[in-house]
């Protein structure tokens, strides 16, 4: 369970990017996050791994409480949260396998990863993953030499080699063309319920957001304003996220708690 309370985010002096957001991420769920940008949308995510420091809030993660972790027991928490990235975040020198190990560094002493000697037991989790996504045949090869489709596979199988506890996607599909995007977003959605883990994915696609996530939750200017079924984001709530409806209307359409739990 992710329980984000009043999360607030500024930078330097200006208006802060993320206002006073609650947030509840349970078990076994798929979310999406729309907004045009400049929503949040990435500074949200970025905040709950802490590659990006709240200014004030609560974030917690099965009953850690993320913000107030430093040095050592902040690495081992991190480790637990998987980070897909739109920009791949490969060593493009290194093979589809050295990249897929790189999600067991926080789990492996520093002389293993320096000469590349992963345990076997990762080496045959690593072939498992790859197998299931598809991408195992290019175990040796270049990172640089995959297409956008592939590398990205490459990267959810780093992602899920941490053993996360949660999977954070911060626009998945961006960099990619739309029949890849869609074979990425039901990847997603079929791993989520295989392993029994909670996805947030950051994403501009409406349509991609209603087919594959099972809710979706509506950003403007750092504030929560929507938070339902992908069949309850009607134009109106389309509205009040891209366009900007007075805070009532957006209030409006906003389910409540138990709503959402049915």
């Amino acid at each position: 369970m992710l329980r984000i309370s009043q999360l607030v985010k500024r930078y330097g002096n200006g208006e802060p990017v993320l206002k006073g957001l609650d947030l509840e991420v349970p078990g076994e769920s798929v979310v999406s996050i729309i907004g045009a940008s400049g929503a949040g949308k990435s500074t949200l995510l970025r905040c709950i791994n802490r590659l990006v420091e709240p200014s004030s809030g609560s974030i917690e993660l099965n009953g850690v409480e993320i913000t107030t972790l430093r040095r050592e027991e902040l690495r081992r928490t991190r480790r637990r949260i998987g980070m897909i990235f739109q920009g791949f975040n490969l060593v493009d020198r290194l093979s589809v396998m050295e990249n897929v190990q790189c999600g067991r560094l926080g789990y492996i002493p520093y002389w293993r990863a320096a000469l590349r000697r992963y345990p076997q037991e990762d080496i045959d989790r690593a072939f498992h993953l790859m197998e299931r996504v598809g991408i195992a045949h290019y175990a040796d090869k270049r990172a640089d030499e995959l297409s956008g489709g592939e590398r990205q596979r490459v990267g959810v199988v780093r992602a899920l080699m941490q053993d996360p506890d949660i999977l954070l996607a911060d626009e998945p599909t961006a960099s990619l063309d739309p029949v890849t995007s869609r074979q990425i977003m039901e990847l997603l959605q079929k791993l989520a319920a295989e392993l029994h883990l909670p996805v947030l994915i950051n994403i501009h696609n409406v349509g991609e957001a209603r087919e594959y996530t099972e809710r979706i939750v509506g950003m403007r200017f750092g504030k929560l304003i929507f938070d339902g079924k992908p069949e309850d984001l009607d134009q109106d709530a389309m509205d009040a996220v891209y366009s900007g409806t007075s805070e009532d209307a957006a209030r409006q359409h906003t389910p409540n708690s138990e709503a959402l739990a049915t």
